[in-house]
C-alpha cells in the first residue's frame, strides 16, 4: 500500500496548492491514504473549521498538528467534531483533543497515525520518546501499518526518534522546519525516515513568511508582524510503500509539485 504524506500547509496559498496537486498527482501516484500537517493551514499558524475542511474536502484522510495547534480558538470546535485532526499526543493530559487515531485506507487496509511533538528549542511537553512507546503499543494492536509525524525543530531529536522507532512503526516523517531534507531512506528494521518533509506553501519566502518582514526582524532586532507570503507555491510530500501485511516500509521518495527542474541534465 501507498502512504502519501504532505508536508506543512501554510496559509491560503498553500491550501490552494494542495488541492491543485493532490488533483494532479493522485492518477500518478496511487496512494491509499493522504496524511497533511495543517498547523499552518490558517493565516500562517493554526488551524479553523473552515481550513480544517478545506483540508479534508481536497482529498486528505488525516490531518495532523505542531506547535502551532492552539493559536485559532476555535480549533477547540475542530478537535471536538473531526476526529480525522489530530492534535500532538504529548500534550499534559487532559489537552482537548487527541494525538492518535485507526483509519482505512482504501482497500480496508488499518493505518495508524499518531502525531508527536518534539521538546528541544520549543516549548516544553511531555516526554515524546515514552508518549511513543505506549502510543505504538496500542496502536499496533488495531494495525499493522503505523505512521509518525513527528513535529520537532532539531534533527538529532528528529533522527533519534526514527532510530528508537524502528522496527516498530511503518514511518516517521518529519515536520515543523518548512526545509525538506535529501536523508529519505529505509532504516534496517523496515521503518521509512525522513527528517523533515519540508513546506506545502510560498517558497518565496523565508519558510511563509514574507521576506521583508523576517529580514526587518534579523537587521532590527526588534518585533515585526510577520505576514505569510504568497509567491512561487509548492507542494512538499513524501511517498511511502508498505507491505500492508506486515507493516514494514519498502520504499520512501520525496514527492514535489509543481516537479522541480532536473539540475543534473547537462
Amino acid at each position: 500500500m501507498r502512504v502519501l504524506f504532505v508536508g506543512d500547509v501554510v496559509g491560503r496559498v498553500g491550501r490552494r496548492i494542495l488541492a491543485e496537486g493532490l488533483a494532479a498527482l493522485r492518477p500518478r501516484l496511487d496512494p491509499d491514504l493522504v496524511i497533511v500537517n495543517g498547523e499552518n493551514a490558517a493565516g500562517g499558524v493554526g488551524l479553523t473549521e473552515e481550513t480544517a475542511d478545506e483540508i479534508l474536502a481536497a482529498g486528505c484522510d488525516i490531518v495532523t498538528g505542531g506547535n502551532h495547534t492552539w493559536d485559532k480558538g476555535e480549533v477547540l470546535r475542530v478537535l471536538e467534531s473531526r476526529p480525522r485532526v489530530l492534535r500532538p499526543a504529548n500534550y499534559p493530559p487532559g489537552a482537548p483533543g487527541r494525538g492518535s487515531t485507526v483509519v482505512e485506507a482504501r482497500g480496508g487496509v488499518p493505518v495508524a497515525v499518531v502525531n508527536l511533538l518534539g521538546r528541544v528549542f520549543m516549548d516544553p511537553v511531555d516526554d515524546p520518546f515514552r508518549a511513543a512507546d505506549v502510543l505504538v503499543a496500542e496502536a499496533r494492536e488495531g494495525a499493522r501499518v503505523v505512521v509518525v509525524d513527528f513535529h520537532a525543530e532539531a534533527t538529532s531529536e528528529k533522527i533519534a526518534m526514527g532510530w528508537y522507532l524502528d522496527g516498530r512503526v511503518s514511518a516517521v516523517v518529519g515536520t515543523h522546519t518548512h526545509v525538506a531534507t535529501a536523508d529519505e531512506r529505509v532504516l534496517p528494521g523496515g521503518t521509512a525516515y525522513i527528517t523533515d518533509v519540508g513546506m506545502t506553501g510560498p517558497h518565496d519566502s523565508v519558510i511563509g513568511v514574507e521576506k521583508r518582514d523576517v529580514l526587518e526582524r534579523f537587521l532590527t532586532q526588534r518585533p515585526t508582524r510577520f505576514t505569510t507570503a504568497s509567491g512561487d507555491p509548492r507542494l512538499s510530500a513524501v511517498l511511502v510503500d508498505v507491505d500492508a501485511e506486515t507493516g514494514t516500509a519498502l520504499d520512501i521518495r520525496r514527492v514535489r509539485y509543481p516537479e522541480p527542474p532536473d539540475r543534473t541534465a547537462p
